[in-house]
């Protein structure tokens, strides 16, 4: 008997053991189990309360319309099968009784910034209008006046004769990363009041001939209308304004681009102040530097701009900048790729001096540079639709100051006329896009600055002279302002 309890109770021992084995297993399988729960909780928890969101700041989130005018070209019927009585008439008709243009419309997006009417949208959504309407999600609708537009950057501000009204709080873009939510809202294909939410892709995206805008990719889901409408953080903070897509169908494909809010709090300073962009130059052609460059300049990685010229009388050339330098940062912001420093040059003010690092001849070179204005980039843009105080709207045109070539075959003197709104005064007058205005009202134009001066002290409803320079001929015409 003492035998067989001896050989027993080492059996009941192991098995006791296992059970707490098994036990201490299951507890902490539980554990684990409870805790993934828990941090599963907390990540629901940081999913942003886009209900609340919208409920907050849509208010202050526009639908515009526009109505305007598209050129129209005389019909090339070389090729096409028309029959004979429809061709000879088209053939015959003559050219002044072609309509240069035909009326069209547009909707996109915007918001509110103040409570006294003004507003931000796209460039692009603005573009020829003759009128342009907006709406209120409460549908208000006020008849807009386009304060200013700069197309580099593709934003426009408009102003409604309104007070009151909400409004949104302008972000900053600096501090955006890439995996934060963001929330858009606005108008796509027209449907008002429209939210889609997502995350933010990439930062400081350079896009073909977009030299001046680090755009924020994102893959929220925007479509044709979205453009204007605001990009929010999660703290109901505009930290973009929607304005392109990549896509093969005309519709969305993953891939949004929003202007950052820090470029925008710039354009529309400018704008407000004085009707157009003025941006820095600095007077460099630049290049990407490969793997290969990089070794050859003595990098020990790929990153930086590399100088390939340097324009003469340029402030690059001033501060002694070469070709086969390679800016490493510039004004405090280390520089990866070549696409990165047109924005940041754009955005200095001009006359404002800022440091630079080169690498040159594999020694790191520290250069002080004084920004000066991109003369061929002022412009002034232009809207009749609503008669008020800017310098803009009384002229009903768009100019830019001559390029290159026009001032070696015009001279200094003058500026450009880029762009003629149809229903303006300038188009009354007769002058037409292309022409040079080389004087005001007695007065020679020497910038574009100086013309919205001229314009702004300019009496109403008198005719005034405007000398203009059309191919190789000289006219005056007679322009009255309102």
């Amino acid at each position: 008997m003492m035998n067989t309890m001896s050989l027993q109770r080492p059996e009941l021992t192991l098995i006791q053991r296992r059970g707490m084995g098994g036990l201490l297993t299951l507890m902490a399988a539980t554990v684990f189990f409870l805790s993934s729960l828990i941090s599963q909780n907390a990540m629901a928890l940081e999913v942003p309360d886009f209900e609340q969101l919208v409920e907050q700041r849509g208010s202050a989130v526009v639908k515009i319309s526009v109505t305007g005018t598209k050129q129209v070209s005389m019909p090339d019927f070389q090729g096409q099968e028309l029959p004979d009585p429809l061709r000879r008439y088209f053939e015959n008709l003559p050219r002044n009784q072609m309509p240069d243009s035909q009326p069209s419309a547009g909707f996109g997006s915007g918001f509110i910034i103040s409570e006294d009417g003004f507003v931000v949208t796209n460039a692009h959504v603005v573009d020829g209008a003759t009128e342009i309407t907006v709406t209120l999600p409460d549908r208000r609708e006020f008849i807009a006046e386009l304060i200013g537009s700069d197309e580099s950057s593709d934003i426009a501000v408009l102003k409604v004769n309104a007070s009151g009204l909400p409004w949104l709080t302008l972000g900053d873009s600096n501090s955006v990363k890439v995996g934060q939510w963001v929330l858009a809202i606005g108008s796509p294909f027209g449907f008002e009041y429209t939210a889609t939410q997502g995350i933010i892709s990439a930062v400081s995206r350079s896009l073909p001939e977009e030299n001046y805008v680090p755009f924020i990719q994102t893959d929220v889901a925007v479509n044709p209308g979205n453009s204007g409408g605001p990009l929010f953080d999660t703290n109901g903070h505009v930290i973009g304004v929607n304005s392109q897509i990549y896509s093969r169908s005309g519709g969305y494909m993953g891939l949004s681009f929003a202007i950052p809010v820090d470029v925008v709090k710039s354009v529309v300073a400018q704008l407000k102040d004085t009707g157009y962009v003025s941006r820095g130059w600095l007077g460099v052609l630049i290049q990407n530097v490969d793997q290969s460059l990089a070794q050859s300049f003595g990098l020990d990685r790929s990153s930086g701009a590399l100088v390939s010229k340097v324009t003469d009388n340029s402030p690059a050339e001033s501060a002694g900048v070469k070709a086969g330098d390679i800016i490493l940062s510039f004004n405090d912001t280390v520089i990866e790729r070549s696409s990165q420093l047109p924005p940041l040059v754009g955005l200095i003010p001009v006359g404002d001096s800022v440091e630079m690092d080169v690498l040159r001849k594999r020694q790191r070179v520290t250069l002080s540079v004084t920004i000066a204005e991109l003369e061929e980039d002022r412009t002034i843009r232009t809207s009749s639709n609503k008669k008020g105080d800017s310098n803009a709207s009384r002229l009903g045109l768009a100019v830019v100051a001559l390029s290159a070539e026009q001032r070696a075959q015009y001279g200094e003197i003058g500026v450009a006329v880029a762009s003629v709104d149809p229903q303006g005064a300038a188009a009354s007058a007769g002058i037409r896009a292309g022409d040079v205005l080389v004087s005001f009202n007695q007065t020679e134009i020497k910038s574009v600055q100086q013309l919205s001066k001229l314009v702004k002290e300019a009496p109403a409803d008198e005719p005034l002279a405007v000398l203009v320079q059309r191919d190789d001929a000289s006219l005056f015409a007679a322009l009255t302002l309102q």
